[in-house]
């Protein structure tokens, strides 16, 4: 096996055989009904895994985090997470029947306690995905689950991958997917021609999870550029109210992303460029391939520092107060919060004292410990 490849329960999956990964998310909506449709829907387009979310909304924002506007008018991003939450045994019967129809179940967890559940469950490999790229205290919990771990690098710079995978480094099999964290996400921003320096620097085998509108284009460009890992979103209608759905492919556009897949795996990369092209033009197909340079996408640039992880205050607390477990948490900060400092230092500030009131939902900030006259 070499730095292009890896294994999942026995299979090997490379460039020339990439896994196709449909990605259900949390488009069920919490009926079990619709979670089996979706799986049934990825089993017949082709998907090789089906990939779903463990979503508890503590884990995920603070509950002022602000609003999502959504086709009944605006509603607060915390409750429409709350609303995702299902019981753990609805996941453990998704698993199940993933494995009746004979597609991978994967699954992201946000926390340590949905990463918990989802070990109960003995996934084949556990997905993280951007935003947590830098929560440090699930990193090292899923890196110890003795599972291969798929790491999605959207919103990201070199630096912050490389951290994420010191941090796991107990895993025993890595996947990087190449991502941008914009829904849709232009195919310009996409830069698939980072692919093969990720590998080339880190030396593991990558992917790309893709949120542009188009099938196939960017899919393509990906294997050509040595994906080993697909990764879309399917739905049954983009009419339907989850929140991925606008960007998610019916069954029929992902069915025919797995056929253009599928047909050029395997081929030599002068070959894939030459069909691409004449199906997209070369312009969008140099546009999509950008310059191999790993920086953020423009469309991502302003989420930085906002959809990824930092540490936030729970409850509103006196200057003097002793930082306690819970006062402050690992969390997105989204909408209209401030972000705050990172979570690395989740550990190193229990037991520190505010030199300043804090306000509850605020980041985190190193002033709210110094005052001026302590730095004097």
């Amino acid at each position: 096996m070499n730095a292009q490849s890896f294994t999942v329960d026995g299979v090997e999956w490379s460039p020339s055989r990439p896994m196709i990964v449909a990605e259900i998310g949390t488009g069920h909506g919490g009926d079990r009904a619709r979670a089996i449709e979706l799986v049934d829907a990825a089993a017949e387009s082709g998907a090789d895994c089906a990939k779903f979310q463990i979503v508890y909304a503590d884990e995920i924002l603070h509950p002022d985090t602000g609003f999502v506007n959504l086709p009944g008018g605006p509603v607060r991003l915390y409750d429409r997470f709350r609303e995702l939450e299902v019981d753990p045994t609805f996941y453990a019967d998704v698993a199940a029947y993933c494995r009746k129809r004979g597609v991978g179940f994967l699954c992201s967890p946000f926390g340590l306690k949905s990463a918990r559940e989802l070990r109960a469950l003995a996934p084949a490999f556990v997905k993280i995905a951007s935003p947590e790229l830098n929560h440090f205290p699930l990193l090292a919990e899923v890196a110890s689950y003795g599972v291969p771990l798929v790491l999605s690098s959207g919103v990201s710079r070199l630096a912050d991958i490389e951290r994420a995978l010191e941090a796991t480094e107990a895993a025993p099999g890595r996947v990087l997917l190449h991502c941008v964290t914009s829904y849709p996400a232009p195919e310009a921003d996409y830069n698939l021609r980072v692919l093969r320096g990720l590998t080339s620097i880190f030396g593991l085998p990558v992917g790309v999870s893709d949120h542009s509108l188009d099938p196939a284009l960017v899919p393509l460009l990906a294997v050509g550029e040595g994906a080993a890992m697909i990764e879309k979103h399917i739905c049954l209608s983009r009419s339907d109210p989850g929140l991925d759905d606008p960007v998610a492919l019916p069954p029929d556009q992902f069915a025919e992303m797995t056929r253009s897949v599928r047909s050029v795996a395997g081929k030599e990369y002068g070959e894939i460029r030459r069909f691409a092209e004449a199906e997209y033009g070369k312009d969008r197909v140099m546009a999509a391939l950008g310059d191999g340079v790993k920086r953020l996408a423009p469309s991502e640039r302003a989420n930085y520092g906002r959809t990824n992880r930092s540490l936030h205050y729970m409850r509103d607390l006196e200057r003097g107060h002793a930082l306690e477990t819970g006062d402050i948490a690992v969390l997105r900060t989204e909408k209209i919060l401030s972000p705050g400092i990172g979570p690395e230092h989740l550990e190193a500030l229990i037991g520190a004292r505010l030199e300043r009131d804090a306000a509850n939902g605020a980041g985190v900030a190193w002033e709210d410990f110094f005052s001026r006259s302590s730095r004097r």
